[in-house]
């Protein structure tokens, strides 16, 4: 034994889908040379994180190691693994690897935080490969929902490693590669360590569809399409961009693009050239001149997000375009769980409108980027790996994912972020846990996950908010009582009075029963006042709110 090990370490993405950040590392342990895969970001809500923009993974263990790391690889460009690059790069200062639409798209996040686009240098896809330190990693091209996806093969003295990013088995998959089961036999011939395994779709029994499947239904649907027909997708799906385009197309209709994100993907898609031959389009300034029963609108904001452009139609006007009576809004994408709440409303919006609404509930006008059960035991057949270590997934996918592992003979291990994972022997072995958690953009401010700022905020939304403002002079006596100011609470309670001074009559009875001793002593002055208001508030109004209390001294 040369006493090194290979280890495995996801930061993010492991029992949550989302913000991806998988650690891998060869050498002593506790001296390991490490590269990253992915650096992701994932979205806030407002009953978790309310005000927050964005979310990335606690990169804290990896930054302290930043001498160790070798290089940042992505396997494509979904915000939750390309989404953090931008933001937490200057951390960690290692090159980023990415094939040319990814890299593309990694750039411009570069260049948004004044850092060098030419950090991010453009990989060719397998056989090529690239050494840092004791890896080989080459960019295995596999199909997902977005272009020049890929799997990464990872080669260490241990042994070979398949990363396989987010994938599913389509053969025809409109815009970029299809899934080349004779290069990933021929990749699998030496021999897999490990397959480390995209989670996502574990529970689904049925075979995927291919995405070029979608486009008959969506053309039969437009061709009964009396008025305008809207439709919306994720803006980096290109295929189903492409799809839909082409489409409306054939259907007799202009086409008009709507949404920056949207655009954006498709000029990176044909700077790179993965996309070819897509349909000319129309500005939105132009739409209003074309019938509305020869329009199509291909829109952002397929998860009700409320400044996308779907949201923006359905409360009006937008860019002089109204959508109404008789139109067709079509959503072409399938909801995020935790996302329902905001399609419902954008859908009812669209309802009192009397716009017609598809959505996928059938199935017929979406298919899944990722790999559904069969698939995911096609990939194991194909790679014959000696083990198998789910990941992109919630705890139960994950859990699933390796039960399923081990009832085909292999070994599993359920690792979710922070647990290390030794991978040079027969069998996994968990060696550590390492503190991760998750770090909230906050405007343009980073704040921890313990920092309390997102609990407190929490804490005023649910509680509402008390100011209570005391002032006392050269002898600590009271100069008058106390006054209360109140945010996001009720007028007036059980007493009908105002609630204002129903809670000053409590501070100041609490001033009242105060001693000298306490009135000499901010905090414990601070206190009584406090638990006084919370009280009162409770008899009057039933919460207890969060109380903010300002004792000033003339000196």
């Amino acid at each position: 034994m040369s006493g090194n090990r290979t280890i495995y370490l996801p930061l993010g993405g492991a029992g949550e889908i989302g913000m991806n950040a998988y650690v891998y590392g060869y050498g002593k342990p506790g001296e390991e040379e490490l590269i990253l895969v992915d650096l992701g970001v994932t979205f806030p809500d407002m009953d978790t994180s309310p005000g927050v923009d964005l979310i990335f993974p606690d990169i804290a263990w990896l930054a302290e190691r930043k001498d160790r790391l070798k290089a940042i690889f992505i396997t494509h460009a979904h915000e939750d693994h390309v989404g953090g690059v931008g933001h937490l790069w200057e951390r960690l200062g290692a090159p980023v690897y990415a094939r040319a639409f990814t890299a593309n798209i990694a750039r411009r996040k570069m260049d948004e935080h004044g850092l060098k686009p030419e950090y991010v240098q453009t990989a060719s896809a397998w056989p090529e490969t690239i050494e840092v330190g004791p890896f080989t990693v080459g960019f295995l091209p596999i199909s997902h929902s977005i272009p020049e996806s890929s799997a990464l093969v990872i080669d260490t003295p241990d042994g070979r490693f398949v990363h396989t990013g987010d994938f599913k088995i389509d053969l025809t998959p409109v815009v970029g590669e299809a899934f080349d089961r004779a290069l990933w036999e021929d990749v699998a011939k030496t021999g897999v360590k490990a397959l480390i395994c995209d989670s996502t779709n574990v529970f689904s029994a049925h075979e995927g569809r291919s995405e070029a499947t979608v486009g008959p239904e969506i053309e039969r649907l437009l061709s009964e399409a009396k008025g305008m027909v809207v439709a919306t997708t994720f803006a980096s799906n290109v295929a189903r961009l492409k799809t839909l385009a082409e489409a409306g197309k054939r259907a007799g209709r202009s086409v008009v693009l709507l949404g920056r994100a949207m655009r954006r993907m498709v000029e990176a898609a044909v700077e790179t050239g993965v996309l070819r031959d897509f349909p000319a389009t129309m500005p939105i300034e132009e739409a209003g001149q074309i019938p509305r029963e020869n329009l199509m609108l291909i829109v952002t904001g397929s998860q009700g997000e409320r400044r996308a452009a779907s949201a923006q139609l359905a409360r009006g006007k937008h860019h002089g375009i109204e959508i109404g009576d008789g139109d067709l809004f079509l959503f072409s994408s399938k909801t995020i769980p935790g996302n329902e709440r905001g399609v419902i409303r954008i859908i009812n919006m669209l309802s009192e409108r009397g716009v017609d609404v598809v959505d996928d509930s059938a199935g017929r006008y979406h298919v899944s980027g990722h790999a559904n059960r069969p698939d995911l035991e096609a990939m194991q057949d194909i790679t014959d790996p000696q083990m198998v270590v789910p990941m992109h997934g919630e705890h139960r996918h994950l859990r699933e994912h390796t039960k399923m592992a081990q009832a085909r003979g292999r070994q599993g291990v359920l690792a979710v972020n922070g647990t290390m994972v030794d991978l040079s022997g027969n069998e996994p072995k968990v060696v550590d846990f390492v503190e991760t958690g998750r770090t909230y953009l906050d405007g343009s401010i980073k704040v921890g996950a313990l920092d309390g700022v997102v609990r407190d905020r929490i804490r005023m939304a649910l509680n509402g908010h008390a100011t209570v403002t005391l002032v006392l002079d050269e002898e600590d006596e009271p100069l008058g009582d106390p006054w209360v100011d109140l945010m996001g609470l009720p007028e007036t309670g059980r007493s009908r009075q105002p609630l204002t001074e129903v809670l000053e009559e409590s501070a100041a009875a609490a001033l009242g029963r105060a001693g000298k001793k306490v009135l000499k002593d901010d905090d414990a002055l601070e206190e009584a006042l406090r638990r006084a208001v919370r009280n009162g508030a409770q008899d009057e109004i039933g919460k207890k709110p969060e109380v903010t209390v300002v004792v000033s001294r003339l000196s």
